[in-house]
């Protein structure tokens, strides 16, 4: 299974946006209009912006940048060639992990193979899949250093999903969870917590075996939280629910491709790089799903714990150098408004305790529309 050429450290980002209905606040199941409205001459597909599963989702992407403010950069020009063809259609652009009343039962499926499929085969959980996050690339020159830096980014994954939460609710319920699409998602197949392969070989027959039984067709059908992209040379962290503004966006971006360039450093050095074992793993993602910034954490292989936000900040110092050396210092500070001022779930939650969840939906397109955490 060959492993894409690619630039260290390169980055890339994608989103995944919700379509809302100005007047309802409901989801509107109007992508293929959207897209067929943005494409270019000819009926060519915009390159930013992308259909997903269902109708009620188009994502922006960016291409393949040397930093995180480049790639910001290309989502917001994606963003602002939307808004004349939603605006008019008094369609709102929102994001978060999950809407917090629209009823998965109602939501209209993409008219692509690969998504019949997918519902087909997982039926109810398939239809559940009412769900949005954000996914950073990071290059990796060195198919050998993929498997090493996979598997240290276990030991931190879960602080990403806790600064990322921003699914509470779900069909008009407040789940008590933080990040409750972390946990709907993982119900498809091959989707979770990834499995933490020593060598590119047992990942080689890990892949033939699921290939080999028809449990995947491509490669693209491991929705791992954290998973190698071999056809972009990349390591894909998709663990983190979609932000509700492009400022939390980059600096999840930012903590996520410091961490990758930092393992990367340390493997350079000589380094063993840190792991943990997968049951602490599996225990990390249900304690930050549940928890999100109050999550204690385990942090090692001995058992330490400590508080997600202590962590979170201590990493932001330790990583002050690689953010310089990445130029991306400005969005890396923007983490510690997360750590001060809350998660998105924490605001919506707040929202909700004040008024109803069309007020939620209301924050969500204000946060969108500014850029920002309101």
């Amino acid at each position: 299974m060959p492993f894409a050429a690619s630039a260290r450290s390169s980055v890339g980002i994608e989103w995944e946006l919700q379509l809302i209905d100005a007047d309802s606040s409901d989801l509107r199941q109007a992508a293929a209009t959207v897209l067929d409205r943005v494409a270019g001459p000819g009926g060519a597909p915009h390159p930013g912006i992308h259909p997903e599963l269902l109708l009620n989702t188009v994502e922006v992407v960016s291409g393949v940048c040397r930093t995180v403010g480049e790639a910001g950069a290309d989502l917001q020009r994606a963003i602002d060639d939307l808004r004349p063809v939603t605006d008019p259609l008094r369609i709102e652009l929102a994001s978060a992990g999950t809407h917090p009343f629209a009823r998965p039962a109602y939501q209209k499926v993409t008219d692509k193979d690969r998504y019949a499929t997918l519902i087909d085969r997982t039926q109810w959980w398939g239809r559940q899949m009412l769900l949005y996050g954000v996914h950073v690339h990071v290059g990796i020159e060195d198919r050998a250093k993929v498997l090493p830096i996979l598997g240290a980014l276990m030991t931190r994954f879960a602080h990403l999903q806790s600064l990322g939460a921003s699914s509470p609710f779900w069909a008009g319920e407040a789940t008590g969870y933080a990040s409750n699409r972390a946990l709907m998602f993982q119900q498809l197949p091959t989707a979770g917590v990834p499995y933490q392969f020593r060598r590119w070989a047992d990942l080689e027959g890990y892949v033939g075996d699921m290939t080999r039984t028809g449990v995947i067709d491509t490669f693209d059908e491991i929705r791992w939280d954290i998973r190698p992209s071999p056809r972009l040379g990349t390591i894909e962290v998709r663990v983190c629910d979609a932000a509700t503004n492009l400022q939390e966006v980059l600096a999840i971006s930012a903590l996520t491709h410091c961490l990758v360039e930092d393992f990367s450093a340390r493997l350079d050095a000589g380094e063993t790089l840190p792991t943990v074992p997968p049951w602490f793993v599996a225990e990390n993602k249900w304690r930050s799903a549940r928890y999100g910034m109050d999550a204690i954490l385990i942090l090692d292989d001995a058992g330490e714990e400590e508080l997600v936000t202590e962590t979170v900040a201590r990493m932001l110092q330790e990583l002050a150098p690689v953010a310089e050396r990445l130029g991306c210092t400005e969005e890396l500070a923007d983490v510690r408004q997360i750590l001060d001022g809350g998660a998105s779930y924490q605001r919506q939650l707040r929202v909700a305790a004040d008024g109803d969840l069309e007020d939620v939906v209301a924050s969500l397109v204000g946060e969108m529309r500014a850029g920002h955490p309101l």
